[in-house]
């Protein structure tokens, strides 16, 4: 089980990974669906928290020379954030386009008890959804 929270919590970072493999893996290998969940939402969500701790860092360094955003990337950044809003990050599950929405909502100061809630249900579902696609498609192959 630690290897799935270690896993799910690296692939949330901007660090690539495959935590919906490692469960599928680990629930192949009878392992307890609900405790399976448990954890490869809570280190999924806490990597993302992560992400959101960087955005808030990084306002620190934004008009320096290195400074990876251009103000203008920045600006169209913040007008998409402000039209979308903190309800983007229930799409924090999606592979490529996860990462950086939880970064803009670190880097736009959301309340952290927001973007624990809103992120906790994006990954939760998320992770119910591939434990249930393992049951309806690899149970035959498990065995």
């Amino acid at each position: 089980m630690l290897s799935l929270f270690l896993v799910a919590l690296a692939s949330a970072t901007l660090l690539p990974g495959g935590s919906e493999a490692w469960l599928a893996r680990l629930w192949c290998l009878e392992q307890p669906a609900l405790a399976l969940w448990a954890v490869a939402t809570a280190g999924n969500t806490l990597g993302s928290l992560v992400n959101v701790a960087l955005g808030r860092y990084a306002r620190h360094f934004q008009g320096r020379r290195w400074f990876p955003a251009s103000p203008a990337s920045l600006a169209r950044a913040e007008r998409w954030y402000l039209r979308f809003g903190e309800w983007s990050l229930l799409a924090s599950w999606v592979p490529v386009v996860g990462d950086p929405l939880t970064v803009l909502a670190g880097l736009f100061r959301l309340p952290w008890w927001r973007a624990i809630l809103l992120i906790g249900v994006a990954k939760a579902a998320r992770y119910a959804l591939v434990l249930w696609l393992a049951e309806a498609w690899l149970a035959p192959l498990c065995q």
